[in-house]
């Protein structure tokens, strides 16, 4: 029985075959995959990884491909997006929602309930999963900030919940970076706000990133850390003269210089061999080995 077949019968959710995974990443890259399953809820991505686990099957979960470079190679295996992960539940200042669920549209809902604390997270495209797993943040704030506590499937697929303090966060890093979980919810508390004032702040920060940020190129956001508060990458790259620079259909944004758009149907391999040239150069001038926000997947 061919494996689709069996998943079908599982009924874990929706199940594309030969998927082309440069639809479902915002660099606009990627090859083909096996399998593309959508779970439609954590008991049904439970079954899924079990089943998966007990035929031996390569599997990848990814959120909405904000934060992602997959190479151009057949994904010979599974890909798991969570984005039908998305429950949430309101309850005065105390917020229960899915992995699966946008960060964008969750920042537009807490600002409309008057909720405060979560517009740092308005502009970074992503899911709240994602956001978890890399502690994204903004104008000096991140997710640890504003989180009470995390539920993820742990290494033997058991549901398990950590409170924030348990859950190792630190600048672009939490536990999950280390471990095999899967995030599939979490408690958020933010305060009590005046929707006037959060949505004028979102409105004057989304005014900022259009006029700094290439939003017109499928990019993935920042695609370096910070080295410190105060060395930062854009400008290290930006005094190497690369802005503008290219490899193929990939090419430093002239715009910010710790942005990498796809200006011209690049591949993966186009954007990390451009990766690979500017931690080159940065370490050769300053000597700071930089360090990647977004993953590799399939290389």
């Amino acid at each position: 029985m061919k494996l689709k077949d069996i998943l079908l019968e599982m009924n874990v959710g929706d199940i594309k075959e030969n998927e082309e995974m440069k639809s479902h990443t915002t660099y606009k890259v990627g090859g083909v995959c096996d399998l593309f399953v959508t779970p439609s809820s954590i008991d049904n991505l439970i079954s899924l990884l079990k089943k998966l686990r007990e035929l031996d099957v390569k599997y990848r979960i990814i959120g909405n491909g904000s934060n992602v470079i997959v190479s151009s190679k057949r994904f010979k295996g599974v890909i798991i997006n969570l984005c039908k992960l998305n429950k949430l539940e309101i309850n005065e200042e105390t917020i229960c929602v899915e992995a699966g669920y946008s960060l964008i549209k969750l920042t537009n809902i807490c600002a409309n309930n008057n909720l405060a604390g979560l517009e740092f997270a308005s502009g970074i495209p992503g899911n709240v999963g994602g956001a978890i797993y890399m502690n994204a943040g903004a104008y000096k704030s991140d997710m640890s900030n504003i989180l009470e506590s995390v539920t993820f499937i742990d290494n033997k697929l058991n549901l398990k919940t950590l409170k924030t303090s348990e859950l190792g966060f630190g600048y672009r890093k939490s536990i999950f970076m280390d471990n095999d979980y899967v995030i599939v919810s979490c408690i958020i508390k933010l305060e009590k706000g005046n929707k006037d004032e959060i949505m004028k702040l979102m409105n004057d920060r989304r005014q900022r990133r259009i006029e700094s940020q290439p939003l017109e190129y499928p990019s993935a956001g920042s695609v370096f850390r910070n080295p410190s508060d105060t060395i930062f990458s854009g400008k290290l790259i930006e005094d190497l003269g690369l802005k503008g620079y290219s490899i193929g259909g990939a090419k430093v944004s002239e715009k910010h210089a710790n942005f990498i758009v796809n200006y011209n149907n690049a591949t993966a391999e186009d954007i990390k061999n451009l990766i690979d040239y500017i931690k080159e150069k940065v370490k050769e001038k300053y000597n700071i080995d930089l360090k990647v926000e977004q993953e590799f997947v399939n290389f």
